[in-house]
């Protein structure tokens, strides 16, 4: 008899538990959405995959030239060899209220202040809280190429032809294709 409870307990016990996964495996609204938007994502990133064939970047091109510039070595940054024929880009610096500040022609490309030649940290935590969000917590950062720590300000960074250095964080226009703002919309108020 006591052998009969056990299987019968140990029935009703496996019974209950697949019940409880099966319950917690039904996708509320959102949670089934943003299971079947990963599953986009990926037939997406699998039907077009990142490029591997990229032989150089100008991105990391412009960061290395950045820190040879902020650090002093401005002939050094000036003199850095591009390995592929860098495009004209062109950029107006506009303010908040839309007033242009300058236009310039850029030499490669636009890139922003916060890329960096290698990452902040060697890892990453993601961390749980109790309501159900979550957030990702860099563990054993590391220094930039400069021996700083940190971040950088949120906007843009770029070269002119004649080997200027700009920095700009606010409002812009960018193009490959040469353009003038000649009228721009001052925006007052809010």
């Amino acid at each position: 008899m006591k052998k009969v409870f056990c299987i019968i307990f140990a029935l009703v016990l496996m019974i209950s538990m697949v019940g409880c996964y099966v319950d917690t495996e039904v996708a509320t609204g959102s949670v089934s959405d943003a299971h079947k938007t990963q599953d986009v994502a990926n037939r997406l990133q699998h039907n077009q995959p990142t490029p591997t064939d990229i032989e150089y970047s100008l991105e990391r091109y412009n960061l290395i030239r950045r820190a040879y510039w902020v650090n002093g070595m401005r002939e050094k940054a000036n003199s850095l060899v591009c390995e592929i024929e860098k495009p004209l880009g062109y950029v107006v610096l506009l303010t908040e209220s839309g007033a242009v500040v300058g236009s310039f022609v850029v030499d490669g490309k636009v890139s922003s202040l916060n890329s960096f030649l290698t990452p902040e940290s060697e890892w990453y935590e993601q961390e749980y809280w109790s309501n159900g969000s979550s957030r990702y917590e860099a563990n054993d950062w590391l220094a930039d190429v400069d021996g700083s720590y940190g971040e950088n300000d949120n906007g843009i960074f770029f070269f002119t032809p004649d080997g200027k250095y700009i920095e700009w964080t606010g409002i812009y226009l960018y193009s490959d294709i040469p353009f003038t703002v000649d009228d721009p919309v001052i925006k007052v108020g809010g």
